[in-house]
């Protein structure tokens, strides 16, 4: 698809002409290769500075919608991954299922006192629980900063686990405590911090999910999760029919 032209006599900023129309060009599956433009060759196919070439690219990649990778340039993000929402499901066994090996890095696995934990958990502020902080890897690549909170009182037996081919769910049954029968999901657009930017390999502010999960056994909350997932390799879809009832509601503070 042909470059359209921009228009210096418009009022809107050259950067903001480009970076449009790169989005219509992305849109239109233009670079099917996976090979974005350079800068350079912004500037010469477009006619503009390398500084709005930059900007440009800069605001795309914010997004989520391009990346650059040193030794390789800039490269257009693909979806890899889909995962249906209103369902509980494992990471580890959503990636795997696809055909890709999981595997993560432990961050942190110890005995933490957390308030905020603890309270999403019903449990007294001071109680003893188990943090697992791990750096999800699909076929090699960093995914996702993944961080749980489970009671000590019936976790502990998770700190001597070898979590780098495994899921957490697999092993709450193994210990005897039983995965999670239900939940509650919510799932919020962020940009990356520059620390999870670092360990995800994006760039600072990057676009990404953010996913705060209570897990139930029975009627007992058993885990709180959050996880940070790349906005560029990971993708949410929902299923829906007509009449099916939905509503807005506040987000509770």
């Amino acid at each position: 698809m042909p470059a359209e032209s921009l228009d210096r006599a418009r009022a809107t900023p050259l950067w903001a002409q480009l970076e449009a129309d790169l989005r219509r060009r992305l849109q239109a599956n233009d670079f099917s290769d996976g090979n974005f433009l350079t800068d350079t060759e912004l500037v010469n196919e477009y006619g503009v500075s390398r500084h709005t070439a930059r900007e440009a690219v800069r605001r795309l990649s914010i997004d989520g919608l391009i990346r650059r990778e040193r030794g390789r340039g800039t490269l257009v993000n693909r979806i890899e991954f889909e995962q249906s929402l209103g369902t509980l499901y494992s990471l580890f066994r959503s990636i795997e299922a696809s055909g890709v090996e999981q595997t993560s890095d432990v961050l942190q696995l110890e005995v933490v006192r957390d308030s905020d934990a603890a309270a999403a958990l019903k449990l007294q502020p001071q109680a003893d629980l188990v943090l697992l902080s791990r750096l999800r890897h699909a076929g090699g690549e960093p995914l996702a900063i993944d961080r749980a909170w489970l009671p000590a009182a019936v976790a502990s037996a998770l700190l001597s686990v070898d979590w780098a081919h495994t899921a957490l769910y697999d092993q709450l049954r193994v210990i005897g405590v039983g995965a999670p029968t239900h939940g509650r999901e919510r799932l919020a657009a962020v940009s990356l911090s520059p620390q999870d930017s670092a360990q995800l390999e994006c760039e600072s502010g990057a676009a990404a999910f953010r996913l705060e999960r209570i897990g139930f056994v029975d009627d007992t909350p058993i885990e709180r999760r959050i996880t940070v997932v790349r906005g560029d390799r990971f993708g949410f879809v929902a299923e829906w029919m007509s009449g099916s009832p939905s509503a807005l509601r506040a987000s509770p503070s």
